[in-house]
């Protein structure tokens, strides 16, 4: 086989997923706000779960939830029937995935469920299926094309339940006016957590602010600038910001009198005030 082909085989499959997406807006009628509202209103956890491929995208989507505040855990059904059930409690709510509806293992979980009167939000693809028919809201995905060369395995099946997850999520994220500031404090780490960083978060303030009186002296501004190490000393008066004073104009200072007259110089403009200095900024209100 040519390698060129390798393209071209993975471009159909893509084309072929990209159209099979499209089917999801089918799934976006009154069922699927009555899963919005019931997520919305659930005054406990939302957990989620699903067996082989839909259990790897419960697992994704379980995660989506919690990273957004919406306290969420995934259940594996396999493990439910040896005491995980325990975690489920009647104020929660569930949200099963299968795309056949018919898995078996998911029938004690659904029994414990109904029993308890969980709420479940069913996710498969066939109506009269064992999930569905034991689910409070029915959200029924589409038939797809699988994208692999048998038409089998598991592709576009996959995508649009991953879809369909996410679509919940942040339908769920702007009803409750979900901000990047609050997904900062669920999320803090990594490289998404760096680009949410605000200006507060990294600013110097109170005690560790450089900052002197206009009347004190230059040799004063110097010992504040090596203590607080942030290069620069910021000049007070009468409580606005009345200038700045940097290493960088201390070294040029300090360059100057080296080429006049040496070290009586430089210990006479170290004495000098501050206020000489004050001429950046000037006016700005320090609170600002």
């Amino acid at each position: 086989m040519n390698k060129h082909s390798y393209i071209n085989l993975a471009k159909r499959a893509a084309n072929l997923q990209i159209k099979e997406l499209k089917k999801i807006n089918k799934v976006f009628n009154v069922s699927f706000i009555k899963a919005v509202d019931l997520i919305l209103n659930c005054r406990g956890k939302v957990i989620l779960a699903g067996i082989g491929k839909s259990g790897l995208i419960a697992r994704k989507i379980s995660a989506t939830f919690s990273s957004v505040g919406i306290p969420s855990f995934f259940c594996d059904p396999a493990q439910a029937l040896h005491g995980d059930m325990g975690q489920i409690e009647k104020k929660d709510i569930l949200i099963i995935f299968s795309y056949s509806g018919n898995t078996s293992e998911l029938t004690n979980m659904l029994k414990y469920a109904n029993r308890s009167r969980i709420k479940i939000i069913g996710v498969a693809s066939k109506p009269d299926s064992l999930l569905l028919k034991a689910s409070d809201v029915k959200l029924i995905l589409p038939k797809v094309k699988e994208s692999d060369v048998t038409g089998v395995v598991p592709t576009s099946s996959t995508s649009i339940t991953l879809l369909l997850g996410d679509c919940l999520a942040t339908t769920v994220m702007h009803k409750r006016n979900f901000s990047k500031e609050k997904f900062k404090i669920f999320h803090p780490g990594g490289n998404i957590g760096s680009s949410l960083l605000l200006a507060k978060d990294i600013m110097v303030t109170g005690k560790k602010l450089p900052q002197i009186n206009f009347k004190r002296k230059l040799n004063d501004a110097l010992k504040i600038i090596s203590q607080k190490k942030l290069g620069v000393v910021v000049i007070i008066k009468n409580k606005n910001i009345a200038g700045l004073v940097t290493d960088g104009d201390l070294r040029r200072e300090m360059k100057f009198l080296s080429k006049t007259n040496t070290k009586q110089s430089f210990e006479n403009r170290l004495a000098d005030k501050l206020d000489d200095y004050a001429n950046i900024h000037r006016g700005a209100s320090f609170n600002q």
